[in-house]
């Protein structure tokens, strides 16, 4: 049984760092797809960032883009989302995801980021940015 377990999200000042950490077991990386997603309230929800585990490759969305790098850590399982200059607006519940079998494409191509691909979801970890 695959699961997904987030960790790091707490409340920071604006432009400060913080480091999102998702330990996953149940299966190894291999070849899949990582994702970051996170929802504000009243809002919904957005996908952030993902990650082809096979190459390593990654993809942002352009509001954290050069701000946010995704990681993997294969040696214990773990996806990290680094998020510096943090912002107000960053504010949200911050999820793990996983898309285990996933391609290159289905990962990084057209329709990334997409939330149906994803079939595993952590249970989220608030991350709070105040101005």
């Amino acid at each position: 049984q695959v699961q997904l377990v987030e960790s790091g999200g707490d409340s920071v000042q604006a432009g400060g760092s913080l480091r999102l950490s998702c330990a996953a077991s149940g299966y190894t990386f291999g070849s899949s797809c990582m994702g970051w997603f996170r929802q504000a309230p009243g809002k919904e929800r957005e996908g952030v960032a993902s990650i082809y585990t096979g190459d390593g490759v990654a993809y942002y969305v352009e509001s954290v883009e050069g701000r946010f790098t995704i990681s993997l850590d294969r040696a214990k399982n773990t996806v990290h989302l680094q998020m510096n200059s943090l912002k107000p607006e960053d504010t949200a519940m911050y999820y793990c995801a996983a898309a285990t079998g996933a391609t290159w494409y289905s990962c990084l191509g057209q329709n990334r980021l997409r939330g149906a691909n994803f079939a595993y979801w952590g249970q989220g970890t608030q991350v709070t940015v105040s101005s």
